[in-house]
């Protein structure tokens, strides 16, 4: 069981967790043992979350999410089976800690009229020092 917050848990039913060969450097070892996790989740039919939850999920998810809806977590750093399912466990948790936390609303808000004469004061003071920078006819180079 993955405990995300107080309200909410993931079963070890929900997860399914596949042991594969890692890749990269490691020797004789990374040849002979299937070390790496690949953890799968699937979010779009989880009775354990909640469907505010589920959608920013998902939205957090990016590369990571299937078409299915299914969060594939793969986890390869360390040498153990176990430290990579601890970690690929980690690594969910932490997303669906994220996506638990609602977005604060956007509160809309205008700018004082001091920052919108000071904003036009300097675009006129540009433009003073741009137009010095033509060519003016007559004038010699």
């Amino acid at each position: 069981m993955i405990r995300v917050n107080r309200h909410i848990r993931i079963p070890d039913g929900e997860l399914e967790e596949q042991f594969v060969r890692a890749s990269g450097p490691g020797g004789q070892n990374v040849n002979k043992v299937a070390t790496a996790v690949e953890l799968r989740f699937d979010a779009r039919n989880s009775p354990s979350l909640p469907e505010d939850v589920r959608q920013r999920l998902e939205r957090l998810a990016g590369r990571r999410l299937t078409r299915e809806g299914v969060i594939v977590i793969q986890a390869q750093s360390y040498r153990t089976q176990e430290r990579n399912r601890a970690d690929a466990r980690d690594r969910l948790t932490r997303l669906i800690r994220r996506a638990a936390v609602a977005p604060k609303p956007r509160v809309k808000t205008r700018p004082t009229r001091a920052s919108i004469e000071r904003r036009l004061r300097s675009k006129a003071h540009r433009s003073r020092v741009k137009s010095l920078r033509r060519h003016r006819p007559g004038a010699e180079d």
